[in-house]
């Protein structure tokens, strides 16, 4: 499969299994050719192109000849110039890498972080939170994202694939898509009543597992054993941890227990005071479990060898 081809059907697949809904995603392609078509030829020049066949600016190709021929990929949660350093090192040695594809972003995919933050009110949405009241909530913390990612030294490892001659490229929202849609749909069939069903059902999902090995699996971080699960928000998509002020709206519009990758000290203080239960069902984990679902969906159309790095784990669920 061709680069380019790769790109296209995982940034597909993202759109599939976005929570707000495929057609919404696709009317945010629509929204940006209107921006687009409304600049003046100057600011046609720096805007952001990717945008008109891609809604997801944390999702991009840093590096490569888009028809190149991709057969082993090198995947890693994090890739910085350490990996890619190796992936060099194995080319040399023989083991030829083709792709090097990580989850998070760096580069200009980093710097459009802020962007598909705004994804979390229209998610919320689907909940009862009017969409205005979600997207002030959020503002500030959009914000705040913005202003530390913009201080980042943000492109050395792209700088660094180039020197190498890497193809290389993430997939972050994409994935992040996949899991969140995942484990809500498991859950909402399974309906897991107590906090602790609702940890042991995670921590049977092989990623999970894998994890509960190494001492980080899923956990009960707000709330006890025996607590009622009630209504469930899966909350594992649009760029990173939403603003804490959105949880005194979650708990009004019914939720009882909230599912997450990771959650800062100030957002558990602040969940605490809402009577909302938390289970953390882990982070690296929880990306491992995205990126093997985006895997899934590629090695359906055309098999791949897979070398794992930087906390990745290929699990298969497909033949």
């Amino acid at each position: 499969m061709k680069l380019k081809d790769i790109y296209s059907s995982l940034i597909k697949f993202g759109m599939k299994n976005d929570p707000r809904g495929e057609n919404v995603a696709k009317g945010k392609l629509k929204e940006n050719a209107k921006k687009y078509n409304k600049l003046s030829r100057k600011e046609k020049d720096v805007f952001d192109k990717e945008s008109l066949t891609n809604p997801y600016a944390d999702t991009r190709i840093y590096n490569g000849d888009l028809n190149k021929d991709i057969r082993r990929i090198m995947v890693g949660i994090d890739i910085g110039g350490e990996e890619l350093l190796v992936a060099d090192r194995l080319s040399q040695k023989g083991k030829r890498i083709d792709l090097v594809l990580g989850h998070h972003p760096v580069g200009a995919a980093l710097f459009g972080l802020n962007e598909v933050m705004f994804m979390q009110a229209e998610i919320l949405a689907k909940y009862g939170i009017p969409k205005e009241i979600a997207e002030k909530v959020m503002k500030e913390r959009i914000t705040n994202v913005k202003n530390n990612v913009n201080s980042a030294n943000a492109t050395r490892s792209v700088a660094t694939a180039k020197l190498l001659g890497l193809a290389f490229m993430n997939a972050h929202t994409v994935a992040d898509n996949c899991v969140d849609t995942y484990l809500q749909n498991t859950l909402d069939s399974r309906k897991p009543k107590t906090l602790k069903n609702l940890a042991d059902l995670l921590t049977a999902i092989p990623e999970y597992k894998s994890a509960a090995k190494l001492k980080v699996g899923p956990s009960i971080i707000v709330g006890k054993p025996e607590d009622k699960a009630g209504k469930i928000f899966v909350d594992m998509t649009g760029g990173t941890e939403g603003s804490e002020n959105i949880f005194p709206r979650l708990s009004q519009a019914g939720i009882s227990t909230i599912v997450v990758m990771h959650l800062s000290q100030k957002h558990i203080e602040r969940v605490k005071t809402e009577y909302l239960n938390v289970v953390l069902a882990g982070h690296i984990s929880s990306d491992n479990l995205g990126m093997n679902l985006l895997l899934d969906s590629l090695e359906k159309k055309e098999k791949f060898d897979i070398v794992n790095c930087s906390g990745f784990e290929r699990i298969r669920r497909i033949k």
